[in-house]
């Protein structure tokens, strides 16, 4: 076996390896060169929640890459915003988004979306309700 130009083992069937860094994949590896999700355009925001959906097809080996079933066992046991999922299976937010869209097509995962603030109530009614209810 040789040594790569990074210093790791290089060899038939072996993968590039850094000494320092662990085994290179690129992004655009995981996703295929992808850099959206999914053909439905999806968009998802850093605080959007993603949970595993009950009804949902169970992942299996042949369909889904390592990074898809992380993501899927990371969501199994609660629900995660799409920030916490990239951070916990440390992996960029773009790729994330673009396999959790892989998930959401597949009805594996469902995602709930931010409340934008303008529907959030008015500062000034809370407070009204928060003396009310001292008043009573």
């Amino acid at each position: 076996m040789t040594q790569n130009p990074a210093g790791g083992p290089r060899g038939p069937g072996s993968q590039w390896y850094d000494g320092e860094a662990g085994p290179l994949v690129r992004p655009y590896a995981m996703t295929g060169g992808r850099t959206q999700p999914g053909p439905t355009g999806v968009r998802f925001d850093l605080i959007a929640l993603v949970t595993l959906d009950p009804g949902g097809p169970e992942p299996d080996d042949t369909a889904f890459g390592p990074e898809h079933r992380t993501l899927v066992e990371l969501c199994r046991t609660e629900t995660q915003s799409v920030a916490e999922l990239a951070a916990e299976a440390d992996l960029p937010v773009g790729v994330v988004r673009v396999l959790l869209g892989d998930l959401l097509e597949l009805g594996c995962v469902a995602v709930s979306r931010p409340v934008p603030p303008a529907h959030l109530p008015d500062e000034r009614i809370l407070r009204e309700v928060i003396d009310g209810l001292r008043a009573l």
